[in-house]
């Protein structure tokens, strides 16, 4: 699907990437880390990409691939260097924080693979991808353990 740049389109692109991730039959937990990391993404794309609202689309799709689900947004804002993007400084004095990279430290810390592809002419591809063997192995570890 296909959205206009615009805050108000996000929750629409978060939704139909869960519903996607709930038909593929991940857990609700694993449902809520993919929303998240989607709205997450929708956000910066718009205010980071393309430096505001109705400036481009973005385009987002979703499948299972083996036992992975795989989210993919593409846009045609400006590129950046995800290494350079420090990571927040969790745990400190919030007077002391720095607004910023909080975005991409969710995706990050959500999703088990955050990949970031750049063309100058097709433009930017973000893959996000969450194994959802991992999940039922570690929660059926865990609910061994209790």
């Amino acid at each position: 699907m296909t959205l206009p740049g615009r805050y108000e389109c996000i929750a629409q692109a978060a939704r139909c990437c869960a519903e996607a991730a709930r038909d593929a039959g991940l857990d609700d937990h694993t449902v809520f880390h993919v929303e998240i990391a989607v709205d997450e993404a929708c956000t910066n794309i718009i205010r980071h990409a393309y430096g505001g609202e109705d400036v481009g689309t973005i385009e987002v799709a979703c499948h299972t691939q083996g036992d992975d689900f795989v989210v993919t947004l593409h846009d045609h804002g400006r590129p950046f260097d995800p290494q350079a993007v420090l990571p927040p400084q969790i745990g400190t004095d919030l007077d002391q924080t720095s607004i910023g990279g909080l975005g991409l430290y969710f995706m990050r810390k959500l999703m088990d693979e955050v990949r970031f592809e750049f063309d100058p002419v097709k433009g930017n591809t973000l893959i996000m991808i969450k194994h959802a063997n991992q999940h039922h192995q570690a929660e059926e570890n865990s609910a061994g353990h209790t």
